[in-house]
């Protein structure tokens, strides 16, 4: 019997997942901290979402060659695996596991709810309330994606649509609207506070991580993607660039719409008082509604690579009980084990994200962000991946060197960042990190080395 994951995804289902699991949330969540971190510095901003664009791309491109190479069962699982090993394939794929899927997803949910919360009124859009709309966002996204992938990915495809609606309007109408009014000349013109240059970029820039993160996870479908050597590469170079275009329009829109003062002191309903400022109260919300159905969108997204990520493992023999976590189920055609597991990990993280940015933090020392530092991780964890492309003595000189040099360098840049950004938050992730990966060394051994017959 096959237990191989069917052919069901075509190029614009891909591109659409690329786009809908990086478009929504991070542009809206992360458009206000960047506005503090630069001080209200329009172009300063501005440079930190072209580098974080830029960034993206090159590793985006990185992998699109290796695309064409390896095809298995978790693109970025696979390439680590092929270019330095399968012991590093295994770690990247326990990382992807165990900490960079289940926080992005807890972290989307709890987005989410904070803007549903926004919508509907709700004075503590932290509290308990945002918590249990978060965990029914939560388990609702989870039972799509476990119950039926195919209507998943159609969910996919309509949200992408919907959540570029909001985005594409705020670039267009509100840069009209700005410039008619003088809004925008002012913001660009206007810094509301000095802030030191240097520190205050690579804070935007780690803050605009979260913002354009996800489209590796699109790699997570390989297998699931029909002709995914030609199409894998189109979507993921395609999208990113449509990203980063999208990304930097709006965020010139908004200055249009609001000042920078009011952006920044607007906090999560500063998205929602920009749109009421361009489209009046009435259409301003209707479009709020897009933008937390493009959230949930994003959600969808991550959900979806949250349900395989053991069954990545699983299906290479590694990882605990691989015979549990690769059986497939024959109505749904899903990993159905492993994305119970998923879900679990979600929530756990969901539960330590709302600790640990609480004004007295449950974790003391060990609280840190989890919307940033697992991305930076990743980063960190590109680089042997694109040192080891450099050997490819097949591939022409751009693709072997230029490409991979110019995404290490953007890696080593986002982890520098980082550290300026985050501090001692950036020593506390490591330990969990390291803590985490040392477990998953009791487990990096494939079962059929002991002579396991599954």
């Amino acid at each position: 019997m096959d237990n191989g994951m069917q052919k069901r995804y075509g190029l614009i289902t891909a591109m659409a997942m690329v786009v809908g699991i990086v478009v929504g949330s991070g542009v809206f969540f992360k458009a206000e901290k960047v506005l503090s971190c630069t001080g209200g510095d329009m172009k300063l901003g501005i440079l930190a979402w072209i580098i974080g664009g830029v960034i993206m791309i090159a590793c985006a491109y990185s992998f699109a060659v290796m695309a064409t190479k390896y095809e298995k069962v978790n693109g970025v699982v696979d390439y680590a695996e092929a270019t330095i090993g399968p012991k590093y394939g295994y770690m990247m794929g326990w990382f992807l596991t165990m900490i960079y899927y289940p926080t992005l997803t807890s972290v989307l949910a709890w987005v989410s709810a904070r803007y549903t919360c926004v919508l509907f009124g709700v004075e503590d859009i932290t509290g308990g309330i945002c918590m249990v709309i978060a965990c029914f966002y939560l388990v609702a996204s989870y039972a799509l994606n476990a119950l039926s992938p195919i209507l998943a990915g159609k969910f996919q495809v309509a949200t992408t649509i919907i959540k570029l609606i909001p985005l594409l309007l705020m670039a267009v109408v509100g840069t009209i609207f700005g410039l008619k009014t003088g809004m925008t000349t002012y913001n660009f013109t206007h810094v509301v506070t000095d802030m030191p240059s240097g520190t205050a970029l690579f804070t935007a820039v780690v803050a605009t991580s979260f913002a354009y993160e996800g489209w590796v996870i699109a790699t997570s479908i390989n297998s699931e993607l029909k002709d995914s050597k030609k199409n894998l590469p189109r979507a993921l170079v395609g999208g990113t660039f449509i990203i980063m275009a999208v990304y930097i329009l709006y965020y010139v829109g908004l200055a249009g719409a609001v000042t920078n003062e009011e952006m920044m002191a607007g906090g999560d309903a500063a998205a929602r008082m920009a749109f009421e400022t361009v489209f009046s109260s009435v259409g301003g919300t209707l479009i709020f509604v897009f933008v937390i159905i493009s959230c949930l969108g994003t959600l969808n997204g991550l959900m979806l690579a949250c349900t395989r990520g053991m069954y990545s493992l699983a299906a290479r023999d590694r990882g605990p009980n691989p015979k549990l976590f690769k059986e497939i189920s024959p109505t749904t055609n899903m990993p159905t084990n492993a994305a119970i597991f998923g879900v679990l990990l979600a929530g756990a993280w969901l539960l330590y994200f709302y600790g640990a940015n609480l004004t007295t933090p449950w974790f003391g020392f060990f609280s840190f962000d989890s919307s940033e530092l697992p991305i930076v991780a990743i980063y960190a964890m590109y680089i042997p991946i694109f040192f080891k492309m450099m050997t490819f003595k097949e591939l022409p000189t751009f693709k072997r060197i230029i490409a991979p040099l110019v995404a290490v360098c953007g890696c080593i840049f986002m982890v520098i960042a980082a550290c300026f950004a985050h501090r001692m938050a950036v020593v506390a992730f490591l330990i969990i990190f390291v803590i985490i990966t040392i477990i998953g060394l009791f487990f990096a051994k494939e079962k059929g080395e002991k002579g396991d017959t599954l």
